[in-house]
């Protein structure tokens, strides 16, 4: 029996927020919402392993927002936020710990402190939540918006995540009351007659709803008195033709009639994009980190290349803003492979892949693409970095 597991819920929709992407797995200072969250239950000490419980449809989004993390695979979730729960405990049966979190995704600053309250708590009680006293005054609206009358505010406490149970008593109350859809997890264990302990929550432990909660979220992680910059970098690399029957670009494999000649894998659109953060992070560039003469590199994947540069601009303060790659070639042809190139370049980095774009171009059989002897690259990062006036 596993001492405790982390359900991190990240299968909602989002209608509120709006926008295509669920919001979370949009971008917060640089990293995927759901990211944030994950990493906290990852990180501490009394959390065995996380089970992730998301949408079917948001495969690739969560395979990009988790990259390199070490989560339990993810179940997928249901059409309510109860039945996704539900799904995530189911999941655990042949597990059976002791006692389990269930946290939603959309709110990324959980600190250390409230997981081990809610966790202290259960040695007492069979289910707890942190949660905040209400202290602005309570009004009743009518239908037409005008005010009815005052709520008593005295004893009212502002729920959040994570709700930890112990794992038996919450999945049985899960099951009975399936399809009720009630509010959140205390109030399905509420209905079952489960005593639910109040501990301190936190005024940071915020959940992102609307595209200004995501703004005051990205102020929360900006220190003090900081201030936001912009700064740009840009990548050039080339590689010749040689033997082979395929090619690597942008982190996909591309049937050819050639390969590309280089001491790595020769990926002349990683390499490019490589470049191009560093530069916008002043740490140099590709072969000061991963120089030809050493023999360690050669044939290595470049995606090794792309993820520490996004790692050095991200320990430097920096978030990626946007990434725009040109591969220069007559052939092989680029455009059945782009969504797969950028599906991948967001993968590596850990961010959203509306970030990041890709784009072909000739040079009308002039030069040395134009004669087939080889592929050119050129990329430029856009970066927000977080620094002090």
């Amino acid at each position: 029996m596993s001492g405790c597991i982390a359900i991190v819920v990240s299968a909602g929709r989002g209608h509120r927020f709006g926008g295509g992407t669920p919001k979370q797995y949009l971008s917060l200072a640089g990293r995927p919402v759901a990211r944030h969250a994950l990493q906290s239950f990852l990180c501490h000490p009394l959390v065995d392993s996380v089970r992730p419980v998301i949408h079917p449809g948001d495969v690739d989004l969560f395979s990009a927002a988790a990259s390199g993390l070490e989560t339990m695979e993810p179940v997928f979730g249901g059409a309510t936020r109860q039945e996704s729960v539900l799904l995530g405990l189911e999941s655990l049966t042949d597990i059976n710990p002791e006692r389990v979190l269930i946290h939603d995704a959309a709110r990324p600053f959980i600190s250390e402190e409230v997981i081990s309250s809610v966790l202290g708590a259960l040695k007492k009680y069979p289910g707890a939540l942190p949660a905040l006293a209400v202290s602005d005054t309570l009004k009743r609206a009518g239908e037409e918006g005008q005010v009815e009358g005052t709520v008593e505010r005295s004893g009212l406490w502002r729920a959040q995540t994570p709700q930890g149970f112990r794992f038996k008593d919450i999945l049985e109350a899960h099951r009975r009351f399936k399809g009720e859809e009630l509010t959140d997890d205390a109030a399905v264990a509420e209905k079952a007659g489960l005593a639910v302990a109040l501990v301190a929550g936190s005024e940071d432990n915020v959940k992102i709803t609307t595209k200004d909660g995501l703004a005051r979220a990205e102020k929360l992680l900006a220190p003090e008195g900081a201030v936001r910059e912009s700064r740009s970098g840009m990548g050039v690399d080339a590689h010749r033709f040689g033997p082979g029957d395929h090619v690597i670009l942008c982190g996909v494999r591309i049937p050819f009639k050639f390969g590309l000649e280089g001491h790595s894998d020769a990926d002349a659109g990683l390499h490019a994009l490589t470049d191009a953060l560093l530069g916008a992070a002043g740490a140099g560039d590709i072969g000061d980190h991963f120089p030809p003469s050493d023999p360690q590199w050669r044939g290595a994947a470049s995606d090794v290349f792309l993820k520490l540069a996004g790692e050095l601009t991200s320990e430097r303060g920096g978030a990626v803003a946007n990434l725009d790659v040109t591969l220069i070639c007559e052939e092989p042809r680029i455009g059945p492979y782009r969504a797969a190139m950028v599906d991948r370049i967001a993968e590596i980095l850990g961010i959203a892949k509306e970030r990041v774009n890709i784009k072909a171009t000739t040079t009308e059989k002039m030069g040395f693409t134009g004669r087939g002897e080889g592929i050119a690259a050129q990329a430029i990062a856009s970066v927000t970095f977080v620094g002090k006036t």
